[in-house]
């Protein structure tokens, strides 16, 4: 499981895999949909499973002595390492955000979302769906990344809009504020999406698990 992973670590991810985790400055943007940043780290791993599968790295790794669910975990860890180093870049640049910048006019000004907690929580939710949707998805076929990654990008598309609606409802400005009102709610929002994150991406390598088992490469 070790060697699989530092497989997946240095050869098989894609370098825009580590090169679009500057996606993370995308938080520091007013006027601009920042969730997008999310999205765009998720799509540097989509990159890596893309350039696996043309070298043919699937049934290269099957062959090897190693267990076809150690694959998948490997998979799935390597994805969440991307996924936690994206995390603590976006937040560094939250808390940076609503601090010494925090009074700043372009963001106190800003009509779209501000790096809040809240910001945070819909971070890992769109993380959640690309691990269940494009990564649980792949290990459907072992070979398939189309149709996994267009799933996936609805529902990214379906947790951004909303996301930004929610702050202008009334009673809810505070989701928006650049300083960060009523604080407590918003970490117990993140601390919930990031439960809902590992249950939801244990789950789904597990499932991914049994999937891939069945297949006959």
């Amino acid at each position: 499981m070790k060697y699989l992973l530092i497989k997946e670590l240095r050869l098989a991810a894609s370098p825009l895999s580590y090169i679009f985790l500057v996606a993370s400055l995308m938080t520091l943007l007013p006027g601009y949909p920042i969730l997008m940043s999310a999205f765009f780290i998720c799509f540097g791993i989509f990159h890596s499973f893309q350039s696996a599968r043309e070298a043919n790295d699937t049934l290269y790794t099957v062959l090897l002595p190693v267990k076809k669910r150690d694959f998948v975990r490997a998979k799935f860890i390597f994805t969440c390492l991307i996924q936690a180093a994206g995390f603590v870049l976006c937040a560094a640049l939250t808390v940076l955000r609503m601090t010494l910048l925090a009074d700043a006019g372009p963001y106190v000004s800003n009509a779209l979302m501000n790096a809040t907690p809240y910001y945070l929580t819909f971070v890992l939710l769109i993380f959640t769906a690309f691990n269940v949707l494009f990564v649980g998805g792949f290990f459907k076929t072992g070979y398939k990344i189309g149709i996994p990654f267009l799933i996936f990008g609805i529902a990214a598309f379906l947790l951004i809009v909303p996301a930004e609606i929610l702050p202008h409802i009334p009673g809810l400005a505070f989701l928006h504020t650049p300083s960060g009102e009523r604080l407590g709610l918003q970490l117990i929002l993140l601390l919930g999406a990031a439960v809902i994150w590992g249950i939801s991406t244990v789950l789904a390598c597990r499932k991914a698990e049994e999937r891939f088992e069945k297949i006959d490469l």
